[in-house]
């Protein structure tokens, strides 16, 4: 029997001979050396990339904190004036209950001069009633309590406001309560 040929074997045909010894070449030459400065150059700019980057990180961090701060100092009496809302109310019946009495009365005018006080310190501190009377319902800003039919008023607009709404800049304080028209009944229509 015959022994197959091993790899050492230099039986091989003469055409595959070449071909065998430039593999072995190519797989025994080392890579060609780097050059060092171009290796350098590379680093470099490896390092400024990711210095810029860090830069720019850390620049939108900043603005990040600062907007947070300008934010929070908007909106941090939010909570005293939602808890001033229902005194407002309460101030507005005892005005209403004061000017049926009479208008020209000491209690009268002293509630007025209080309220314009307080209308002044509200819109200072950004505080805006929500408009209401007249306007389309917005589920947004108005909270319906109920819904009532006429004829002269369209479907979806605000009736009557029983409890007012404020905003705080941009943000809701408290929605309006309305009455929302349903539109004309079948019977009128």
């Amino acid at each position: 029997m015959e022994n197959p040929p091993s790899q050492d074997d230099t039986t091989l045909p003469p055409e595959a001979q070449p071909a065998a010894a430039s593999v072995a070449e190519d797989t025994a030459q080392p890579e060609a050396p780097v050059d060092p400065l171009t290796a350098m150059q590379a680093e470099m700019e490896r390092w400024r990339d990711l210095a810029y980057r860090s830069q720019a990180e850390l620049d939108n961090f900043r603005k990040r904190v600062a907007r947070e701060q300008q934010e929070t100092r908007s909106y941090a009496n939010a909570d005293l004036l939602r808890s001033l809302i229902p005194i407002l109310d309460t101030f507005a019946m005892g005005m209403d209950a004061a000017r049926a009495e009479s208008e020209k009365s000491i209690v009268f005018m002293g509630m007025s001069m209080v309220q314009k006080q307080m209308e002044d310190f509200l819109r200072e501190m950004g505080v805006q009633e929500v408009e209401a009377q007249g306007k389309a319902f917005d589920p947004n800003l108005h909270e319906a309590v109920s819904q009532e039919a006429s004829a002269d008023v369209a479907e979806g607009t605000v009736l009557r406001v029983m409890r007012r709404g404020y905003k705080l800049k941009d943000r809701l304080l408290r929605a309006a309560n309305v009455v929302v028209s349903s539109g004309a009944t079948k019977a009128e229509g």
